[in-house]
């Protein structure tokens, strides 16, 4: 590439540096982008699961850079090693070197390797966003017979319910804390995946800790720490990530433990550097205390706002702090977080009421395919507003959530839900007199 001098270049190829390219070549459409990757096939994060069975390859979940060459954005497969903020300039690996006016940073985050005694040995593997990397380990789950899942988080529930599927192996999933899904979801809800899983035939090891990898070259079993021993083919680390500060800290930028400082515009302690995604700080909507939420979601909507504001502040769309919403999907069952949970909210000290509602999705419920609805909101008791929610269901339970997350986000209180205006149809969503939504307002109200 000869040319070494852009108007914006973006850090980072996942889905926090594609869609600040994309915000921002539609803000500024004559200003010239660079986005630098590090990685030559990259993946759609949240579909790394569903390469080993339910695919039919694992280039079916490439994130392919057909969005970049639509939007004439120029990319490079190289390495930003070195930042020199007050020449404005970039190093790279390879030895270009890049100058920039506006800077942005969302190279991610890297998976949490936990200080296991013989982590080393052949059969380990973490989740890294790599296609190369992950078609190994699809061969190597194609030869193993147990497999032990270590972290019971949502990548780690979704690996054993994709892992499950395939015939003739053993899966294990063990996990410290006592229930499953536990930094997101109530126990009620918690125990609907544990038991999915189990009537699948994954092992669930909970409160255990994982202590050593046992074999000599390569991994024969895992020592928990009862001193019992699982056999294990193949281990995958599914502990969850950490943000990629290493240049924004050599750099000079400010960060704090769950990423780079920013702003509610995605700036960065130098206003000409934006960052966003994993590897930006995170604090949460209600308490403002540092999160460690790291989700493709989040890192679109603050690619967004840096990308649209990149030059001015054109979108008054500020990032008041993180929802942390979620959803999983575990053998036909859809769970889905956003807020606060009960316990969470417990925990903080607010003053809390709730209320619950379980509905079929459809109406009348002999309509075919008809499934529960479960929801569950939680009310500041004093203002009233949602502060949080928690849905089970079928696939519709998937939009949903996202509701909840809207309501949350614009502070909507338990009257505006409970007198809540609604399409409904009857193939499409619970009936009117029952909307799960509205249902648990009133079921606040009541208590």
């Amino acid at each position: 590439m000869t040319k070494k001098n852009f108007d914006i270049i973006i850090v980072g190829g996942g889905p926090a540096g594609i869609i600040s390219g994309v915000t921002a070549r539609k803000y500024y459409p004559d200003k010239s982008i660079l986005l630098i990757k590090n990685v030559a096939q990259g993946v759609v994060p949240c579909g790394i699961p569903y390469m080993f069975s339910t695919l039919n390859k694992p280039e079916d979940n490439a994130m392919g850079d057909a969005p970049l060459q639509k939007n004439k954005i120029d990319f490079l497969v190289d390495e930003v090693v070195d930042l020199k903020k007050d020449e404005h300039k970039i190093e790279t690996k390879l030895g270009n070197s890049f100058s920039y006016q506006k800077l942005v940073l969302a190279n991610g985050s890297n998976p949490i390797i936990p200080p296991i005694k013989g982590l080393d040995k052949n059969g380990v593997y973490a989740i890294h966003k790599d296609m190369p990397y992950l078609k190994e380990l699809k061969n190597k789950i194609g030869s193993a017979k147990n497999i032990v899942i270590i972290g019971g988080g949502f990548i780690g529930i979704e690996f054993a319910d994709e892992l499950s599927n395939i015939n003739n192996l053993n899966v294990h999933l063990v996990e410290v804390l006592p229930r499953l899904l536990m930094n997101s979801f109530d126990p009620e809800f918690s125990k609907m995946v544990e038991t999915k899983l189990e009537e699948k035939g994954v092992k669930l090891i909970l409160g255990k800790k994982v202590v050593e990898i046992i074999g000599k070259e390569k991994v024969k079993k895992v020592n928990l720490d009862d001193n019992n021993n699982i056999k294990a083919d193949l281990i995958i680390l599914c502990i969850g990530a950490a943000p990629n500060i290493k240049l924004a800290e050599k750099a000079g930028l400010e960060t704090i433990k769950s990423g780079i400082c920013v702003d509610e515009y995605m700036r960065t302690s130098d206003k000409n550097i934006f960052a966003v995604g994993d590897c930006a700080g995170k604090k949460d909507f209600f308490t403002r205390k540092i999160l460690p939420v790291m989700l493709a979601s989040t890192a679109t909507a603050e690619a967004r706002v840096a990308g649209a504001n990149l030059f001015q502040l054109k979108v008054v769309r500020e990032n008041k702090g993180t929802i942390a919403i979620y959803s999983t999907y575990v053998d036909g069952l859809v769970l889905g977080s956003a807020g606060l949970s009960e316990t969470a909210a417990t925990n903080e000290g607010f003053e809390i009421v709730k209320g619950t509602a379980e509905v079929p999705s459809k109406h009348p419920t002999s309509l075919p395919n008809t499934e529960m609805i479960k929801v569950k909101l939680i009310f500041s008791k004093q203002s009233e507003v949602l502060m949080g929610g928690q849905i089970s269901g079928g696939i519709t339970a998937g939009e949903i959530i996202n509701s909840i997350g809207l309501a949350i986000q614009q502070r909507v209180s338990l009257t505006e839900l409970e007198t809540l205006q609604m399409a409904t149809h009857p193939h499409l969503t619970a009936p009117p007199t029952q909307y799960p939504l509205v249902l648990a307002a009133q079921n606040t109200l009541n208590r």
